[in-house]
């Protein structure tokens, strides 16, 4: 079995990884990105995915942007605490950026990016490749894998893994700290009887949050569930499910009138110590998994995979030091504010509305309204939210 070599060996070719490979194409670095599945496909009803204005000018560099067929900016973000006084709205005036984030369909993105990719003179992105192990030396890296029954094997100067977690567990010292909620997200879009203006609602209650964020005409729903009560809401009939939501969240955005196919699944902090080994990186959910709260996840994904091809391209003039241990202590540390603000920002929000004490959330909801008082606080917020932990 021959060896290919390369820079960067990319495992995981979701969006994070994608960009990632699209990047470093672009300096012209030589890369293999492996991705398990084969084509994306086309779904009726797509996942949301809630994209930071930082996110946007990201995907804008990498040429994605204008492919992207279905965009609905977000310019306004109204957070409220179910059953008490007080109230924050975010706005992108405040904010100094033309629009607070957007939503996107996940599989519109997903397919744009693989697109965009197999039109690439010379990128080497392989598709049905299932990674079966891996081996790091002090020198390089080694991936073999499967692809149409055919066994192949792949090094390079860094590893590179972005595929949700499971390939990690072959790499020594790397441990994951994990976290349990016990609640679910629901997933749905949803209609009302006013239109969505741009506005995005958060709604946080003792259950976990509820967001509404403007999607085409109407809403992407994600609601915050305990783990014990979601079978029965997913199994309720439509008209069944919209009255109990109108019941939750209220009726700020209207009546709702139609929703669509719902989905759910478990909600969990899990992260990586360290994030980096010896020829190794982690990325995206590789790195990380958050609280869908304030709809941080991939927005910080995509942050570290921008970060790593910027460590990655200032040593294109000498590529020995690629993967060595200062690049990675380096990008490690450039990466570790930004993560930890992303970790304990969501796993607060996830747990202090749900306290169930009124002395508490009276006090919580008088800190909304604290907030919603002092323009400064709020736009150091909302450009942490949007830009990272560096604003």
């Amino acid at each position: 079995m021959t060896t290919d070599r390369f820079d960067v060996v990319l495992a995981g070719g979701g969006p994070v990884g994608m960009a990632l490979a699209l990047r470093l194409h672009a300096r012209a670095i030589p890369t293999l990105l492996l991705e398990a599945q084969g084509v994306p496909e086309q779904v009726k009803d797509p996942r949301p995915l809630a994209l930071s204005y930082g996110s946007r000018l990201i995907l804008q560099r990498l040429g994605v942007w204008a492919r992207l067929s279905q965009i609905t900016p977000i310019n306004k973000i109204h957070i409220s605490n179910r059953g008490y006084f007080g109230r924050t709205v975010l706005t992108s005036q405040e904010a100094g950026v033309p629009e607070l984030g957007y939503v996107v369909n996940y599989h519109d993105l997903h397919h744009s990016m693989h697109q965009l990719l197999q039109s690439s003179r010379g990128a080497n992105y392989q598709l049905g490749a299932m990674v079966s192990k891996l081996t790091t030396t002090p020198d390089e890296a080694t991936v073999e894998y499967q692809q149409h029954g055919e066994s192949k094997c792949a090094a390079a100067k860094l590893l590179v893994l972005a595929d949700g977690g499971q390939l990690a567990a072959q790499i020594p010292n790397i441990r994951y700290h994990a976290h349990e909620y016990q609640q679910w997200a629901v997933v749905a879009n949803v209609e009302t009887t006013i239109p969505q203006s741009g506005i995005a609602y958060e709604r946080f209650t003792t259950d976990g949050p509820v967001a509404l964020l403007p999607s085409g005409t109407g809403y992407a729903l994600v609601w915050t569930v305990p783990a014990q009560s979601v079978k029965e809401i997913l199994a309720l009939n439509d008209q069944a499910f919209l009255s109990a939501l109108q019941c939750h969240f209220g009726d700020r955005p209207g009546k709702f009138i139609h929703t669509g196919k719902r989905s759910g699944f478990p909600l969990s902090l899990k992260y990586a110590v360290p994030a980096t080994a010896m020829r190794t990186a982690l990325i995206g959910n590789a790195s990380q998994t958050l609280h869908p709260v304030a709809g941080q996840g991939f927005n910080l994904g995509l942050r570290d995979a921008w970060e790593l091809s910027s460590e990655i391209s200032t040593l294109s003039a000498t590529p020995s030091k690629i993967g060595s241990q200062g690049m990675l202590h380096s990008y490690e540390q450039k990466r570790q504010l930004d993560r930890n603000a992303g970790k304990f920002f969501t796993d607060s929000l996830a747990k202090i509305f749900t306290i169930d004490f009124p002395v508490f959330q009276t006090f919580c909801g008088i800190g909304l309204s604290v907030l919603d008082c002092l323009p400064p606080a709020k736009r150091f917020v909302a450009r942490r939210m949007i830009f990272g932990a560096r604003g």
